[in-house]
């Protein structure tokens, strides 16, 4: 029989010491073994934060690792050396714990899964080993009832740090600046200096006050139902049009770049049809697609789409082939080359593609509703322009602005925190 392996002596030396787990069977302590999981971190590298959850039980194999949680000082912070366990939210359900590298550290982890199917066999349950754990945990099983109270003062602590930090940096004061250049020149050369050319818009005191007022002139400000119905209405259409070109974007754009006989096939025909501007697809799609919503939505989406399956092409074309070769040269399957050097690689790409497909929406939307349907902010600005209502335009200009602002910004925060997400898995995964 082959001497078991260093690795499998640690975990069994190490499972044998923890209360409930010592009582396992061989075929049980053998079955956590192999589902196991070996990666290296490096130095200050985060293995998991306060608010994720976590789904497998660490055992140190060499280094150290930092535990965090909030409490007391004396109960902050607990050290994990080679040959120790933390994790024990698998378990416990417990929060609130930060696990940091100390140092380049290399770390098994057992799936949660794994975890519960050798425990369904051993005379000690889940819920015993709870209470056994409960002997190195029972500060925080004392501190059950009031975790999510602690959660939640310490998220809103770290989002006040995090504001006084952003307002004592010089970020937000060139942005004001910036606002103020603006919309003081749009003062200044409609209304101050009245310029020619200029003098015929209408003035920024002028937009304001309709926007502002409870009875508009021209029938349009934040205190009109009308004004949130048009709203809406396009934020639907985005919404439907981008969600649409993100799922079949995506994939056309890994295909694009991972397959030689796809891109053959369909790249000419993308090329071609990419450049043509949107309006002139909008006798086809009312010609295509029947009544006033489906229109606009077609137009929208093949505006996102286009972006969306260029910048992932693209993504996937920066990949090194190198990491392809040496994937290859160790075995790995296509769909394994896929998953974890392709998918990963174009990752970026395809978020600051996502970015830019949600601005490209909102603009497309904009030449869509002018010429089909009856709501919707593009629809404002036309009408407003053949009704002589010029505030009204720069209101639909502006409340298209703030949208498209706020929904980029939205895809932006949501990438990064993908990117970090599988950042962290990456560096866990087994080589």
């Amino acid at each position: 029989m082959p001497e078991p392996s260093a690795r499998t002596q640690l975990l069994r030396a190490t499972l044998g010491n923890v209360p409930g787990l010592g009582d396992l069977s061989s075929d049980a302590v053998d079955s956590i073994v192999l589902a196991a999981e070996e990666g290296e971190t490096e130095d200050g590298q985060l293995v998991y934060g306060g608010t994720e959850i976590v789904t497998h039980l660490y055992v140190v194999r060499a280094g150290r690792v930092r535990l965090e949680r909030a409490g007391s000082a004396a109960e902050r912070t607990r050290w994990a050396g080679s040959g120790e366990t933390f994790g024990w939210h698998t378990l416990t359900g417990i929060r609130g714990e930060r696990a940091t590298s100390d140092g380049a550290t290399t770390l098994l982890r057992i799936p949660e899964r794994a975890l519960l199917q050798a425990l369904a066999s051993a005379p000690l349950r889940r819920e015993q080993l709870r209470a056994s754990v409960g002997g190195r945990a029972g500060a925080i099983g004392a501190r059950a009832k009031t975790s999510s109270e602690a959660q939640a003062s310490r998220i809103f602590r770290a989002m006040v740090d995090r504001a006084f930090q952003w307002f004592r940096s010089p970020a937000p004061y060139r942005r004001l600046l910036g606002y103020a250049l603006f919309f003081g020149g749009w003062y200044l050369t409609v209304e101050a200096w009245a310029l020619p050319h200029f003098d015929r818009l209408p003035g920024i005191t002028e937009v304001v006050h309709e926007w502002l007022s409870k009875d508009p002139t021209f029938g349009l400000s934040v205190y009109t139902p009308e004004y949130y119905a048009h709203i809406g209405s396009s934020l639907r259409r985005v919404g439907i049009a981008f969600s649409l070109a993100t799922a079949l974007g995506v994939p056309v754009g890994l295909a694009l770049g991972s397959s030689t006989t796809f891109r053959e096939y369909v790249f000419p025909v993308f090329e071609l049809l990419r450049p043509v501007p949107i309006p002139a697809w909008i006798p086809l799609a009312i010609l295509v697609f029947s009544g006033a919503e489906a229109p606009i939505v077609f137009l929208t989406f093949l505006a996102s789409f286009f972006a969306t399956a260029l910048n992932t092409f693209l993504g996937v074309r920066s990949i090194d082939p190198k990491y392809v070769l040496a994937a290859r040269c160790l075995g790995a399957s296509p769909w394994q080359v896929f998953r974890h050097i392709v998918v990963p690689g174009a990752l970026p790409f395809v978020l600051t593609g996502l970015q830019i497909s949600v601005g490209v929406a909102w603009f497309s939307i904009a030449a869509a509703e002018m010429c089909s349907g009856q709501l919707g902010l593009g629809y404002v600005i036309n009408t407003s322009y053949t009704e002589v209502k010029f505030p009204t335009i720069v209101i639909g200009m502006l409340t298209l602005g703030i949208l498209g602002f706020a929904t980029s910004a939205l895809v932006r925060l949501v990438g990064e925190r993908l990117v970090v997400w599988r950042a962290r898995e990456l560096s866990m995964e087994r080589p």
